[in-house]
């Protein structure tokens, strides 16, 4: 099975995180931020992965580093997890509806971190949950997978839902770019990822 096992400290979170790329969409997760867990906890069952994450952090401050931190070990964590990236098909896409919202995402293992980002959220806040910080989850997730991650919401006026299909179709398409070929060559006319 392709796991990873990411522990990290610094001055303002402490994570543990444990992934599984080849799961069954199981997860135990806490952040500390009620929001942030129930779209972890969708990623995880639609792309069927299997995650174990606690993070603590300076919620006292804010949600930002704590979201943005668990971005980034969720990003390292399926950079581990897929090694060389041998016999994985790559790249990956969906555009998934949530009822009146719609998002795109597309995604390459390529081994180059370009994250690009659209979305304007109608309302500042999901609950407690600060909109802008959506953008710093995927930035951090770029950052740690060290990849090339376009987002864009193409439609939507309901931030939740908006926001929840943008992780769905994260989910998928991950899901896509992870999956196996069939075969063992790594997916790079280079010849290294």
């Amino acid at each position: 099975m392709r796991k990873a096992d990411i522990s990290r400290k610094t001055g303002e979170t402490d994570i543990q995180l444990s992934l599984a790329l080849d799961g069954s969409g199981k997860s135990e997760i806490d952040t500390g931020i009620g929001f942030l867990n129930h779209m972890l906890d969708s990623f995880t069952r639609h792309g069927r992965f299997d995650l174990r994450l606690k993070a603590l952090g300076d919620l006292e401050v804010d949600f930002h580093h704590t979201t943005e931190d668990v971005g980034i070990v969720l990003g390292e964590a399926f950079a581990r997890a897929l090694g060389d990236k041998r016999g994985i098909r790559r790249f990956g896409s969906a555009i998934i509806p949530m009822d009146e919202a719609l998002a795109l995402v597309a995604l390459d293992f390529s081994g180059r971190e370009c994250t690009v980002f659209a979305a304007d959220f109608k309302t500042e806040k999901v609950g407690d949950f600060d909109t802008e910080l959506v953008e710093e989850f995927f930035l951090g997730f770029g950052r740690g997978a060290k990849c090339n991650l376009h987002v864009r919401l193409l439609s939507g006026k309901n931030s939740h839902h908006a926001i929840e299909s943008i992780f769905k179709a994260f989910a998928k398409a991950a899901q896509a770019a992870v999956a196996s070929e069939g075969h063992e060559d790594i997916p790079s006319t280079k010849g290294v990822l």
